[in-house]
């Protein structure tokens, strides 16, 4: 057997099976989250609905209220820019994929930027504070903050491969999510949000993306290997 042949072989079956342990762990903090976020709904749903904009926007339950009730918009975007590619002459199947990868993106990426980019409060008040010792902060996340972090820009990092020719590949969407994270993170620190711009941040960030994009691999993968071939 040639040798140089059985390499891509077992490259990719090594991505299968990293892609099969990342959704099985992903089944599996789904399953234990899930009542946890539920609870969460039912009690928050009162406070956020009577609380104003303020509650819609500035708090963490309104901003995952608003992002739910957002759905049925972004299912319409997608429907309307998925006719209007088609009329443009473009495939249906592909039509639709990067329908849903753009409003995905947004949907998936852009409550999570808002909430971290939420003043604190005493935003402008102390000065910004850095934290550059790795995994010192990772300790005090505790489960819900780390899959928060987690899922920053997991929506990107799923979605972006499968959109952006460019990206389809682990290591560029784990330097897309740690530069876009470092961004937010220097942002937090220059405007004195009174939020901690911490490392671990950047690193758990970043690794939610990676993570996201070995996911979809089955999607974006083989195009890869036809851009590249």
């Amino acid at each position: 057997m040639d040798q140089n042949s059985a390499l891509p072989t077992s490259a990719g079956r090594v991505r299968r099976v990293l892609r099969l342990v990342v959704l099985t762990a992903l089944g599996v903090v789904a399953v234990a989250v899930a009542p946890f976020v539920l609870r969460m709904f039912v009690v928050s749903v009162p406070m956020v609905v009577h609380g104003g904009w303020y509650a819609w926007f500035c708090t963490f339950n309104g901003v995952m209220l608003t992002m739910v009730a957002a759905l049925p918009l972004s299912a319409l975007i997608v429907w309307l820019l998925t006719r209007r590619r088609r009329a443009a002459g473009v495939e249906p199947a592909r039509a639709r994929r990067v329908s849903l990868a753009d409003v995905a993106m947004v949907h998936g990426t852009l409550p999570w930027v808002w909430l971290v980019l939420m003043p604190g409060a005493h935003a402008g008040e102390v000065p910004g504070r850095v934290s550059l010792v790795p995994l010192v902060d990772l300790v005090t996340m505790g489960p819900l903050g780390l899959l928060g972090n987690l899922l920053v820009f997991a929506a990107l990092g799923f979605f972006a491969p499968m959109r952006y020719a460019a990206l389809a590949s682990l290591p560029r969407v784990l330097a897309l999510g740690a530069g876009l994270s470092v961004l937010l993170e220097t942002l937090q620190y220059v405007l004195r949000l009174d939020r901690v711009s911490s490392v671990d941040d950047v690193l758990v960030n970043a690794a939610g993306a990676a993570l996201a994009a070995l996911a979809s691999t089955r999607w974006w993968l083989p195009r890869a290997a036809d851009v590249h071939a």
